[in-house]
């Protein structure tokens, strides 16, 4: 099929399949991809906004089972250097978040051997008592499946159970690749790919607000990066109707710093700015049931992110006045509330301040 077809297949909303996307990200010069990509953008976002986001990634925990050979963060129970992060600690980072601005806290804690249910659901309540309104988007998929494991509950009762203690939003995180195949090889402990998907259509099911992101460019081939997009374009399908579901999608690339997956077995970061601008058009043309595609500043620089915004991406994420795990693999790029709104200005864009569910929320002027 040729490729205008398949674009205005696309355009129409229509799902490309694996060999069509295949065809559009391998054939067709950047350019073209780049203003296909941008039509459907403006499709489904016609006014000329680029949203952004003041929140702050803690680690609730650094003591992780899962030995992601991409993750230089976590440490064993063991270690001298593991930590539980504390209520005081909270609010501390909470103050200086709410001086910024911000309202939301991503909460990440990997999978602890040892942190029950109960833990958790005694954290979420502890920061709505101190903080009423802030929003917490915590946890991810692993985590969950790891819970539910450890319980030996129902998914769908650890997530209840987490709703009713204060949880407001799921991210997307420890998607990597969702194919085995890669799964088995980065993170051989962590979540299935169909034990992923699940705690996904659970979530739905319950109306909670979620993000899928996916990390590329280590091991994976192209098939398997669109069999990715294909895998949370179904989800995203099944939700009941009027239900948010994946609200966005995030990709970024393996940033490889130290990391085992380059020390011992030689596999670096390859992805160019054209690749990663591919990305981001492909993922906007071949997801036209996820309303907002991200493009990651953090992991691939100013110039190059702007670009997406003219490539399929609509928003450009939070300021991250905290995150780590992708930071001690490489990720050096940094933005203040004034620097992100000047970049999206820049790019031909009126920046909007946005929560989680992707409503406009007034700044904060000092």
């Amino acid at each position: 099929m040729k490729n205008e077809t398949l674009i205005q297949k696309a355009l129409g909303l229509g799902f490309l399949t694996i060999g069509e996307g295949k065809q559009l990200f391998e054939t067709m010069p950047l350019a073209q991809l780049m203003l296909a990509g941008n039509e459907l953008r403006k499709k489904l976002h016609p006014e000329n906004r680029v949203t952004w986001i003041i929140d702050r990634n803690v680690n609730i925990t650094n003591v992780c089972i899962s030995g992601c050979k991409f993750c230089n963060f976590y440490r064993t129970s063991a270690s001298s250097e593991a930590y539980i992060t504390t209520i005081p600690e909270y609010c501390n980072k909470i103050e200086e978040m709410k001086r910024l601005g911000g309202n939301q806290l991503l909460l990440q804690g990997g999978l602890h051997p040892k942190l029950s249910i109960d833990f958790y659901e005694n954290l979420f309540t502890d920061l709505k008592r101190h903080y009423p309104d802030i929003r917490l988007h915590a946890l991810g998929p692993p985590e969950i499946a790891h819970l539910a494991k450890m319980e030996k509950l129902p998914v769908k009762t650890v997530l209840e159970r987490l709703i009713a203690a204060g949880l407001d939003s799921l991210p997307g995180a420890g998607a990597e690749i969702l194919v085995d195949r890669v799964r088995k090889i980065l993170s051989p402990v962590k979540c299935t790919t169909q034990e992923w998907l699940n705690v996904m259509l659970v979530a739905h099911q319950l109306d909670l607000t979620t993000s899928a992101t996916m990390m590329f460019g280590h091991i994976e081939t192209l098939e398997e990066r669109l069999g990715h997009l294909d895998a949370i374009r179904q989800v995203q399908h099944k939700r009941p109707g009027g239900h948010k579901g994946f609200l966005s999608f995030i990709p970024w690339p393996f940033q490889d710093d130290k990391t085992v997956l380059k020390e011992k077995s030689g596999v670096f970061n390859t992805v160019t700015p054209e690749e990663y601008i591919r990305m981001i058009a492909i993922s906007r043309l071949m997801l036209p049931n996820i309303p907002n595609i991200q493009a990651s500043w953090l992991t691939v620089g100013r110039d190059t992110a702007q670009l997406c915004l003219h490539a399929g991406a609509n928003d450009f994420g939070s300021i991250m006045i905290e995150e780590n795990v992708v930071r001690v693999a490489g990720a050096t790029h940094k933005f203040d509330a004034g620097g992100i709104q000047q970049a999206i200005r820049d790019a031909g864009f009126e920046p909007q301040l946005r929560n989680q569910d992707f409503m406009s929320v007034p700044l904060m002027t000092n």
